[in-house]
């Protein structure tokens, strides 16, 4: 089974990609280098092209066509990094990578990208982030019909903000291939698999010294939007584990009750 994954802009989905190669042997297919290729060749920035590929679409088939064709024709499991390659590539267990909107500014804003993407400040690298994001669901509805930040579009949401890569690539792994066991048992799970930070969602601006994968089994409830999750009920449970040092907290989305 191929590995898709996408996620929030700033996410680190392409240190995982790396990770995913070197630790398990995958190997990578990444449609968002392409795109970044594109708009370099146009002189243009990621913004500029994600607005002019509303328009578009020839940019949007080439890369959706090439990414279904490999899964297809893969006689090993690849890993995708890509915004849709969980719409397109067949038989993947499809992974968002979620994480917290300022840590993501943070990111993009320190990392370097030569002329494609550059910001004057943090606060331009947060508003320009919520910008894309909110462009690329619109084109996403409008071209394919599909609401990009639906929570039963994937197998697991996993949360980037305080977490290492490392334990993160490890998590993606072992949730795989449970995922995988269970499918072949004739359980195939009816709803997505969503680890978030406490810390996170109680507000705090920093994780666990720890590190670690431990993972809080609660009955919390919470909603996602495009930028972040509201706590709809669990709050109890949720400072529970953060105060008791759990790396990430088990809750579900209204939308899956």
């Amino acid at each position: 089974m191929h590995i898709t994954l996408t996620g929030n802009l700033g996410s680190g989905k392409s240190t995982i990609s790396k990770l995913m190669s070197q630790q398990y042997g995958y190997e990578i297919y990444s449609t968002g280098k392409i795109q970044r290729q594109l708009a370099a060749e146009r002189g243009l920035t990621v913004l500029e092209m994600n607005r002019l590929m509303e328009t578009d679409h020839s940019f949007d088939n080439i890369i959706d066509d090439t990414v279904r064709k490999i899964s297809e024709e893969a006689k090993e499991d690849l890993f995708f990094d890509s915004r849709l390659a969980w719409h397109f590539a067949v038989n993947s267990f499809k992974v968002f990578l979620s994480v917290d909107i300022n840590e993501a500014a943070r990111r993009v804003f320190n990392d370097s990208r030569g002329d494609v993407e550059t910001y004057k400040d943090m606060i331009d690298a947060r508003d320009n982030l919520i910008e894309r994001a909110s462009a690329e669901d619109a084109r996403y509805k409008e071209i394919y019909g599909i609401d990009y930040f639906r929570p039963t579009n994937y197998n697991l949401i996993l949360d980037s903000t305080f977490t290492s890569p490392k334990i993160l690539a490890e998590m993606i792994q072992l949730e795989k291939q449970h995922y995988e066991e269970q499918v072949m048992m004739g359980n195939t799970p009816s709803k997505p698999r969503i680890l978030l930070s406490p810390n996170r969602l109680c507000g705090m601006k920093s994780g666990n010294t720890r590190d670690n994968s431990d993972i809080y089994e609660s009955h919390a409830v919470v909603r996602m939007k495009i930028e972040t999750f509201e706590v709809v009920n669990g709050t109890e449970e949720i400072n529970d584990a953060a105060v008791s040092g759990y790396e990430f907290i088990s809750v579900e989305d209204e939308s899956t009750l």
